[in-house]
């Protein structure tokens, strides 16, 4: 080994730490890290600004692997440059517990910005912080202070160009200019079936210069020069996003299996992994790496010492604009405005003042009027459908290519790309992000959705048209079981609220929620008001509460609602009442939340000795059952709906004061 490693000998670290680890997990994907570490290298030391001592640096580069299942090509290149994660923790790739699992995870090991594991996400996550980036930038920097000022990487693959989310994220970068990104292709031609000639046949180099790239076509992945050149071309061209299309073989080095998928998701084996290191001239025991090479990669001080120059530019900006400076820091920690509480708790009251009769999703836009002053940190958008949803509020202001200092997205119809967009703008920080469609199309972009509940973000999911008051577009718009199919995600509040004062409470802990998710589920019909008195106000954020109780607070009965059947409930409360019967009316506008509090409230909301309950709510009834026992009954929807107005349907499903007092007196025995 020469005395300065050459960039093939830094890069052979990487592919024999891969190869090790996955061979002692007898799991995992090798092929790819070492197929793609030649050019991963030069982007890592040559190109990225980072600082392995601080992770967190707000004004870091920011590296994607889309490719989520060659995660041991970003674990090695984290060790070897000095970031927290030992040479152990290699050792203990995808065992239980440990910091290295089979795919990268935010949160658990640090360096890694984002969790990859659905292929075609992160290329879109790449685009959200991409756009994270162009937005701070115009909104905060100043004539020679550039203090927000970094690229995103993304290394990615045939498998995440197949998905059909990679389409709609990188279309919009193009359109946006988002000049900052810079994906790197690894152009392997194979995925898990084989060599994908016959089932991948486009011209990706044309595909992105139709959508508005910067196209550097037909670079010798292998090359570490070429790879150089190809990326300060890339890192030159401001005002186009950039795709290095790198021409590799998977599992590169290994003389028997490489350019084969038989190295794509299994151990190379000993025999293999020893004919590989004779190929490559590594005459190393497993997991050694020489002291030189640890040497030529180790990153910390070239990164403390960019991280410190940064320092003095942040300081000289801050003095020279210190409110502007104040804003940025406090948005980049997450913290709310030291007026929220107090603002928001004002807003609230004026909105139970006010006992407007309104649709919730006008609710929404008008807890947006409400909330949105207060925090610029509150970016908003919707899939092609803001009028409908009511994301736009009075102070939006559309972000385009050419002026990126605004607080509201048009992501076009593209529900999925903009769910994982959301996650990168959180995860970037300086965003609260919000993102409106129709709860049907909820379906599109589930898995980010998903994704953002796994890696505990703030998100939220303005999701509109809610139930088969959506009419006469038919069952195709009818939601009947996507209100459920949310609330069995982990770590997803499910908010469905009845009017405009639940409205601006699912908003304000929605806000507040910082690692947790939700989803604002809102009718596209007007709801009645609710009087509530300031303690039943107060009780909202626990998920649910009592909002109507019998006189002597002994109901023989409960009727538990949620959304635009609160009202029905009432007014079936009062029939009973008239009947002589002590109803108590429960409203659960978030079932998440109600079952966070501890067995006290739950009881004294939900009494053990009440058997007879009834759950009313215009969608799937299966999660009811554990709140209405084995006594209670469902009134629901357990089929798809029909094509005609909203009033009708209702009845035609029995959601009628009728059948409510019906479904009650039947589970009181009569």
């Amino acid at each position: 080994m020469s005395q300065s490693p050459s960039p093939r000998e830094l890069a052979n670290a990487v592919r024999f730490l891969a190869m090790d680890a996955v061979q002692q997990a007898n799991s995992g994907h090798p092929g790819a890290p070492m197929g793609m570490a030649d050019f991963a290298q030069v982007v890592w030391c040559d190109f990225m600004k980072h600082n392995p001592t601080n992770p967190a640096w707000w004004d870091r580069d920011r590296l994607v692997l889309s490719g989520g299942h060659a995660s041991m090509l970003l674990y090695a290149m984290l060790h070897l440059s000095g970031y927290d994660l030992s040479l152990d923790d290699i050792k203990n790739f995808r065992q239980l517990h440990s910091r290295t699992p089979g795919h990268p995870e935010y949160g658990l090991t640090p360096g890694v910005e984002t969790t990859t594991g659905p292929l075609g996400q992160g290329i879109c996550n790449a685009v959200g912080f991409a756009l994270a980036e162009k937005i701070l930038a115009a909104t905060y920097n100043r004539p020679g202070h550039p203090v927000v000022d970094h690229n995103t990487y993304c290394f990615l693959g045939d498998g995440d160009l197949m998905e059909g989310i990679s389409h709609e994220a990188c279309s919009l970068a193009g359109t946006l200019k988002l000049g900052k990104l810079i994906a790197l292709w690894d152009d392997n031609r194979i995925s898990i079936e084989g060599n994908v000639d016959e089932w991948f046949a486009d011209d990706t180099a044309k595909r992105f210069e139709a959508y508005g790239w910067h196209v550097v076509a037909c670079v010798d992945g292998h090359d570490a020069e070429a790879v150089r050149q190809a990326v300060a071309a890339a890192k030159a061209e401001t005002e186009r996003p950039s795709i290095i299309c790198c021409r590799t073989e998977i599992g590169h080095g290994a003389p028997t299996v490489c350019g084969s998928e038989r190295c794509h998701g299994s151990p190379l084996g000993a025999e293999e992994i020893e004919k590989a290191r004779e190929n490559l001239g590594w005459p190393h025991e497993p997991f050694h790496v020489p002291d030189a090479l640890y040497a030529g990669w180790d990153l910390r001080e070239k990164g403390a010492q960019t991280e410190a120059s940064w320092d003095q530019a942040w300081a000289a900006y801050a003095k020279e604009f210190p409110e502007l400076a104040e804003e940025f820091a406090r948005r980049m920690r997450g913290e709310l405005p030291a007026n929220w509480e107090e603002e928001s708790g004002k807003f609230i009251a004026g909105v139970r003042d006010a006992a407007e009769d309104k649709a919730t999703r006008k609710a929404s836009q008008a807890a947006l009027n409400g909330y949105g002053p207060l925090l610029p940190e509150l970016l908003g958008g919707s899939a092609d459908l803001a009028g409908s949803n009511g994301t736009l509020w009075s102070g939006s202001k559309h972000i385009t290519p050419n002026d990126a200092a605004g607080n509201n997205m048009r992501y076009g119809v593209r529900e999925f790309a903009m769910g994982a967009i959301m996650n990168a703008l959180t995860l970037h920080g300086g965003f609260i992000p919000f993102g409106g469609t129709f709860l049907v199309f909820s379906d599109y972009m589930r898995n980010a959705m998903r994704l953002a509940a796994l890696m505990e973000l703030r998100t939220i999911y303005v999701l509109t048209h809610d139930s088969i008051g959506v009419g006469e577009d038919g069952p195709t718009h009818q939601p009947v079981e996507h209100v459920s199919s949310l609330r069995i995600m982990p770590n997803m509040d499910v908010w469905r609220p009845c009017d405009t004062v639940e409205t601006a409470v699912a908003w304000k802990c929605a806000i507040e929620s910082e690692k947790t998710p939700s989803s604002l589920v809102l009718s596209r019909q007007g709801l009645p008001f609710m009087q509530r008195n300031a303690e039943q106000v107060e009780n909202i954020v626990k998920g649910g509460y009592i909002l109507r109780d019998a006189e002597d607070g002994n109901p023989e009965a409960i009727i538990i609602a949620t959304g635009s059947e609160v009202s029905l409930a009432m007014s079936a409360a009062d029939a009973l009442a008239r009947k002589g019967r002590s109803v108590r009316v429960v409203s659960m506008p978030c079932a998440d939340r109600f079952d966070q509090q501890d067995d006290a409230y739950k009881l004294q909301v939900l009494p053990a000795e009440v058997e007879a309950r009834v759950a009313v709510e215009a969608g799937s009834t299966g999660l009811w059952f554990k709140y209405v026992g084995g006594k209670g009954t469902v009134i629901g929807m357990d089929r798809y709906g029909e094509s005609a107005p909203g009033k009708t349907l209702f009845e035609f499903f029995g959601f009628t004061v009728d059948n409510v007092v019906e479904a009650v007196e039947s589970v009181l025995g009569e």
